[in-house]
């Protein structure tokens, strides 16, 4: 749709999914979420143990990193492919304000906290967190085609505005998605526990909004986030059917 290259696209696209990796290996963990199972795989730390798993999301960030910031789009080659030194190090920088403090984080910490709280979070409590927690690494992979398009129609700051847009819509019905599959979906086909948000009283969209509310939300959200692709006609499909899908998942 950006007319981004495959050998330009590649390593931002491995970045975020290492930083994605590492970030469901950690919040696995006991101290944090504590699940054993991972889309029906036992987790990292049940799989092996509690220090395999922290080394390993270590390692993934690292990774997340060295990619971000690798000139060469395939391996073996003499000639940068990925953007100037400048866009590699400002996706970098990105990469860090979506994952770090300022994002998703930040979100995890809000989310510990909510735990121990002495009253549950209110609904605007709750899209704060999500935005960091989920929606920030989701918005990142939308910015990625118009930061790096060599087309300038492409890359001005209202295609940056509508993508980030997208991504923040798109994150936020994933994150309800996943409330409404706590509460109706079955642990096999979820390939993770359920009912553990109602069971520890936590608050959520579907605590908020319904059960029925939430699948309007969501669906709403869904609607927005493909409203802004408008502009892009049928080169946009895919991310029109992304949109659709995150709504309309099992697990």
């Amino acid at each position: 749709m950006f007319q981004v290259p495959e050998e330009t696209a590649i390593r931002p696209a491995m970045a975020i999914e290492a930083m994605h990796a590492y970030s469901l290996v950690h919040d696995d963990l006991p101290c944090m979420d504590d699940d054993d199972f991972r889309r029906g795989q036992p987790t990292v730390h049940k799989k092996w143990d509690e220090a395999t798993a922290v080394l390993a999301g270590d390692a993934l960030q690292a990774l997340a990193f060295e990619l971000a910031l690798h000139p060469y789009g395939k391996f073996g080659e003499e000639k940068s492919t990925v953007g100037s030194d400048t866009q590699r190090a400002h996706f970098a920088f990105m990469l860090a304000m979506s994952a770090g403090n300022g994002g998703m984080v930040k979100g995890q910490a809000l989310d510990i906290a909510a735990e121990n709280a002495k009253e549950p979070l209110s609904l605007d409590d709750i899209l704060d967190l999500q935005a960091h927690k989920t929606g920030k690494l989701i918005e990142l992979p939308c910015l990625v085609g118009p930061y790096f398009t060599n087309i300038p129609d492409l890359a001005d700051h209202h295609s940056t505005e509508r993508m980030g847009l997208y991504g923040h819509k798109i994150g936020l019905a994933f994150q309800i998605a996943d409330d409404i599959l706590d509460v109706e979906g079955d642990a096999a086909t979820v390939g993770k526990a359920v009912g553990k948000d109602a069971g520890a009283g936590k608050a959520t969209f579907v605590s908020h909004l319904g059960l029925d509310g939430a699948k309007r939300r969501a669906q709403e959200l869904v609607t927005e986030a493909i409203e802004c692709l408008s502009i892009y006609g049928d080169e946009a499909e895919t991310l029109r059917e992304a949109a659709r899908f995150v709504i309309s998942r099992q697990s």
